[in-house]
Parts: structure tokens; C-alpha cells; sequence
């Protein structure tokens, strides 16, 4: 199987590269700008998968698309969230969310390799995602949780929590009074719940609010930690290869 990655974060590459591995899948090719691509898709025999980031160093991965015509099967990769993707979910094989996770990546290949062995071209309508992307419709996040604290039914608002993580299979909100109650839900639905302004998923483990966060420090591997307000349970890391994104959701 023929298999080429495009991100424009080469740290993010050579990790899905390794993940790729360990399900016996080669991708010796890797590509990290819209104009790296478009050249190499003109002199290259195009791959049977792509995994494919939106964005790139000198623009959005969909220009390429624009020059080229391209019959690969796409898995996306990127960090926008399902809401903004549902544009164009059906017409390629799957997207993952960043960090990409080893089960999530897995999935996606058995996708692809169950599908019909159909080629076609790409017929994704770019204008109409990239409204999505870069004006995404109005809608409500939620305004506060509902919680179990023994046999009473306690609600939690937005602005009272720090932090949601997920900790021996539960996941759990902190709250800026020290406390922590377990929810019936998990850090993806949370994903397509939370406004993005306010939370970031800095890994695959916790989510952090904006206005708790106290204090930056650099980390080892050029990942950074956050000190929150009043959690202080576990360490609280920017996974690297979330690093880029998250220094431009502060600002």
C-alpha cells in the first residue's frame, strides 16, 4: 500500500509516521507545504491514501486540490473539530482529531482497507468547508454540567470549572473551588460541547480553561506545562505536536 502524510508540523509527521508502522503501513513520503505538494503530485504516482492536514505552512491543504487532480483516498488529519468536518465527512475515508490516538488511527486504516477498491476523483466542495473552517455556524456550547454527589443532583456552570480530564477510564471536571465529580460522558463528546474560545485540549487527557490557567512553563521534548489555579493532582502538559496550536488559541 502506497501511503503519503502532508503536515506541515514535521514533529506531528514523524510521529504518524511511527504510529503508522506499528500497523505494518510504510509512509517513507512526507510533504509539509501546499507547494512542496503540488510538485511532488506532478512528478509522482498518485499514493492509494493520503493523510492530509488542512492546515498548512503556506496555506490550506484544499489548494492543492485546485491544481491537481487527485484519485487518492483521504484520511484527514487536523484540529478543527466533528462539527466543522461534517461538510465533507462522507467524501473521504475518515479524519482524525489531534493528538491522534493509536485506537482512533487504527479504525481508520480498517476503513480504508474495507472499502470498495474504488478510485475516484476528489469531490469535495472546498468553498462550502472553508466557510465552516473559517466561519463556523452558530451554535450553543454548554452553560454548565450536572453532576451526582451522592444522592443529590448538583449543577456546575462553565465559568466554575478549570479543567476536564479523564483519569482510569472516568472523566472528571475540576472545579476552581479544588473539586472534582465524575461526569457520564468522555473527553471526545466533550469535544463538540465545549466552546472553543474558552477550552483547548492540550492532550489527549485533559481539556483547560482559558482563565484558569496561572502560569506557563517550558517543559522537556519542547512541550509546555500549565500550572492551573487549584489543580495540582497530576501534571498538567501540552502534548508537543499541540504546542503550535495552543500558543495561538491564547492569543
Amino acid at each position: 500500500m502506497n501511503v503519503i502524510i502532508i503536515e506541515d508540523e514535521k514533529p506531528s509527521a514523524r510521529r504518524l509516521q511511527r504510529m503508522l508502522k506499528t500497523l505494518d503501513i510504510e509512509a517513507e513520503t512526507m510533504l509539509h507545504s501546499v507547494e512542496e505538494s503540488i510538485t511532488w503530485f506532478q512528478n509522482n504516482e498518485h499514493p492509494d491514501l493520503i493523510f492530509l492536514d488542512i492546515q498548512l505552512s503556506d496555506g490550506l491543504s484544499f489548494e492543492i486540490f485546485d491544481a491537481i487532480e487527485i484519485t487518492s483516498a483521504i484520511i484527514f488529519t487536523t484540529a478543527y473539530d466533528e462539527y466543522a468536518l461534517q461538510a465533507f465527512k462522507l467524501n473521504s475515508i475518515d479524519y482524525l482529531l489531534k493528538p491522534i490516538d493509536d485506537e482512533a488511527l487504527e479504525k481508520a486504516v480498517f476503513k480504508f482497507k474495507t472499502r470498495l477498491p474504488v478510485r475516484q476523483s476528489v469531490t469535495l466542495d472546498f468553498n462550502e468547508i472553508k466557510k465552516l473552517l473559517v466561519n463556523p455556524i452558530e451554535r450553543e456550547y454548554k452553560k454548565r454540567f450536572s453532576v451526582n454527589v451522592g444522592q443529590h443532583l448538583k449543577l456546575v456552570n462553565i465559568d466554575e470549572i478549570e479543567c476536564f480530564y479523564s483519569e482510569n477510564k472516568g472523566t472528571y471536571l475540576h472545579t476552581i473551588q479544588g473539586r472534582n465529580y465524575l461526569l457520564d460522558t468522555t473527553l471526545d463528546a466533550l469535544e463538540q460541547e465545549l466552546a472553543p474560545e474558552q477550552f483547548f485540549r492540550i492532550n489527549r487527557k485533559f481539556f483547560v480553561n482559558i482563565h484558569a490557567i496561572k502560569d506557563m512553563v517550558s517543559y522537556t521534548n519542547s512541550r509546555l506545562q500549565i500550572k492551573l489555579s487549584t489543580y495540582n493532582e497530576q501534571e498538567v502538559v501540552v502534548a508537543r505536536e499541540r504546542v503550535k496550536d495552543f500558543k495561538k488559541w491564547l492569543e
